[in-house]
């Protein structure tokens, strides 16, 4: 009996151990694969980025501006910066010869002391009244008180000498005697051929308002059309616009201008303009200075400044006053100042085409006791012209 108990019980251990072993071949799992030799490694992923860096730069094909369609129409074409063309070279008027050219337009406004005189002398009898007329005439025309009463005694002398007079004598003898009073014999060349040097160097002085900036340009048109080669000297700082005001007469008959800042020394500007006026080689240079008020010390020391600094270069061969005609006895107040701070060696009369006070030019010249060398008849850019004193006699008393 026991026995048979006991191989009932093996039997039941049998039947379990291989239901286990059949349950557990069911569950079994596979095993992972063994790990690579070489581990892969994974980027952190990139930090967030703004803007343009918003994503990671890829390799793609880039295209030109002209290749990428533009919407809305057409492609903008680009317009190129309009070309400034340069300004054209005037051929000035010649000089030979330009005050006869005027006489019309001079003698319309000095007709009055030409034909006043001849009238006055004309009359049968010449008393004291008459003669008395014939100073307040020439006086009227700012001939000047000296220069009056010779005239007045030479004619006195002359007429009595004469005797019967006719229209014609009577012209001839004024002519004359205008002419010997205006000075015939005086060296009224503009300086501006040294003969040891190059450049020749001229200085433009005067009183704010007479003309001054404009005479420099049409000085320098007149030296152009004599065949010389000039550079202009900016040096009136002061004045708004003055250096843009030269420079386009400059540029008009193709010299050059030097000019510098707004307010800045004019001293420096003239010294440029010299140097590089003999860098250049050019025959002469144009220094525009700064308009004075004769009664303002300080303005007229600078001035005499300017020219000092000039000459450190070399002497100037002229000094040209620019005064305006119609301004009479006033205008000599004006030369008297100038010609102490600087050695005044010509002067300038503008305006003349609208006074019939042509004596000024007897008065000035006795009171410098330097010439009247160019006179300006106009607004015209060839309108300033050698001052002849036989054709501007003839335009004063007329046919």
């Amino acid at each position: 009996m026991e026995t048979i108990i006991l191989a009932v019980v093996i039997a039941v251990v049998v039947l379990g151990a291989l239901g286990g072993l059949i349950v557990g071949s069911r569950r079994r799992k596979p095993l992972p694969p063994p790990p690579p030799t070489t581990p892969d490694i994974t980027a952190p992923p990139a930090e967030p980025h703004v803007g343009e860096e918003a994503e990671t730069p890829r390799d793609e094909e880039r295209r030109t501006i002209e290749e990428v369609d533009l919407p809305g129409g057409p492609p903008v074409a680009v317009e190129e910066p309009p070309v400034v063309p340069a300004p054209e070279i005037e051929v000035p008027e010649p000089t030979a010869g330009r005050l006869v050219r005027l006489r019309a337009r001079l003698s319309r406004s000095q007709n009055a002391l030409g034909k006043g005189l001849l009238t006055l002398l004309s009359r049968e009898h010449l008393d004291e009244d008459t003669w008395e007329e014939i100073e307040d005439t020439l006086l009227t025309a700012d001939v000047g008180v000296q220069p009056t009463q010779e005239l007045v005694d030479r004619l006195r002398e002359r007429v009595k000498v004469l005797g019967t007079r006719t229209p014609e004598e009577l012209r001839g003898l004024l002519r004359e005697e205008l002419v010997k009073l205006v000075g015939a014999d005086a060296d009224r060349t503009v300086k501006t051929e040294p003969e040891d040097r190059k450049p020749g160097i001229v200085m433009v002085v005067g009183v704010n308002g007479t003309g001054k900036t404009t005479t420099t340009g049409k000085l320098a048109r007149v030296l152009v059309a004599d065949g010389r080669t000039v550079v202009l000297g900016a040096a009136d700082t002061f004045r708004a616009a003055a250096a843009d005001q030269l420079q386009t007469w400059g540029e008009r008959v193709g010299a050059y201008t030097v000019r510098g800042p707004e307010g800045g020394d004019p001293a420096s500007v003239a010294f440029d303009a010299v140097k590089e006026g003999k860098e250049m080689g050019v025959d002469v240079v144009l220094i525009d200075t700064a308009g004075r008020l004769h009664t303002k010390t300080g303005l007229m020391d600078e001035l005499g400044k300017v020219k000092r600094v000039v000459e450190k270069h070399a002497p100037l061969d002229e000094v040209l006053l620019v005064l305006d005609a119609t301004t009479g006895q006033n205008g000599l107040v004006q030369a008297r100042v100038f010609a102490e701070v600087v050695d005044i060696t010509g002067i300038v009369l503008t305006k003349l085409d609208g006074t019939a006070k042509g004596g000024i030019v007897v008065a000035v010249q006795r009171e410098l006791g330097v010439p009247v060398k160019l006179i300006g008849l106009g607004e015209g850019a060839d309108d300033l012209a050698p001052f002849e004193p036989e054709a501007f006699v003839d335009a004063l008393i007329g046919e």
